[in-house]
């Protein structure tokens, strides 16, 4: 493999709140891991408005141990054949925010979500699985799989893409589930703002995104989103996203690319309401009680 993965991280909405007396960010725990695992360069998608406050809360101090390069997620940014459809404010997607590194990205990559704590056996995963395998005749991508109950919230509903999963350890498919529930006897999801309730099994796994990706990758993101823009913006000018897992579904089904699934048994831990966050924190001091972080990690 000529080149060393590089972790990209999707920060453009990105919490700041300190999670621990040290006054880390759930981000601090998730580059440590990263550089732990080998990663030794780090690209942020950001909003261009939050550069400054971004650098200060986190990337200078990280820049000390990692290479540190930024790009800017803008709705501004689609095929010069498109137009923003008027009163659109809302992002594009996860897919649209990692097409926004197809300048500075030109080897393998991993990709994580800025706010959420992934675990270091995670890293440790993605990174050696890019490490070892190469584009052949398939695109050959991975994706670190959490089992669902791992990744639920004692306070409302997440979404999740829940996996199917081959025998020999290949994705089937990925359907996200944007309302997922812990329940008495396990999860259930609901489609339609909880009239109805689907039993999901709690030891299903799931896709937190965290990907890991060759070059290709970003090719193919920049070969769908036309073809996304021009079916979405007729019905859904407003809301629509260029989902990440939604291209890698359609590159299952074409059988250009294959994605390994690689399971962790790690929790996951995030702050999807402002109650979660005393479980973070406390989820935190006890990984450091373990020694399995520094106090002060930089």
């Amino acid at each position: 493999m000529s080149k060393k993965p590089v972790l990209v991280i999707m920060a453009a909405g990105m919490q700041i709140d300190p999670i621990d007396p040290q006054g880390h960010i759930i981000m601090d725990f998730s580059l440590y891991d990263a550089r732990r695992a080998g990663f030794e360069k780090v690209v942020f998608i950001i909003k261009k408005e939050n550069e400054e406050i971004f650098r200060e809360c986190i990337g200078d101090r990280v820049s000390k141990f990692m290479d540190v390069v930024y790009v800017f997620q803008d709705i501004q940014n689609i095929p010069p054949e498109y137009q923003v459809p008027e009163g659109r404010v809302k992002p594009w997607g996860t897919g649209h925010a990692v097409l926004s590194c197809i300048n500075v990205v030109d080897g393998p990559f991993a990709v994580i979500n800025a706010d959420d704590y992934y675990g270091s056996k995670a890293f440790k995963l993605i990174y050696d699985y890019l490490m070892s395998h190469e584009d052949d005749e398939k695109f050959r991508y991975a994706m670190v799989g959490y089992i669902l109950k791992n990744t639920l919230t004692e306070n409302g509903h997440v979404a999740r893409g829940i996996c199917q999963v081959y025998e020999n350890g290949y994705l089937a498919d990925i359907h996200e589930r944007t309302h997922i529930e812990k329940t008495e006897n396990g999860a259930a999801y609901t489609e339609d703002g909880g009239e109805t309730w689907t039993q999901v099994s709690p030891d299903s796994l799931v896709s937190m995104n965290m990907w890991g990706f060759s070059a290709s990758m970003l090719q193919m993101l920049k070969e769908k989103f036309p073809d996304f823009l021009e079916e979405n913006l007729k019905t859904n000018p407003l809301k629509c996203e260029f989902f990440l897992p939604f291209v890698v579904d359609e590159l299952l089904e074409e059988k250009r690319a294959t994605v390994q699934v690689l399971k962790t048994e790690d929790r996951w831990h995030g702050v999807t309401y402002q109650e979660d966050k005393q479980t973070v924190v406390n989820a935190i001091q006890q990984l450091k009680n373990k020694g399995l972080y520094p106090t002060n990690l930089w």
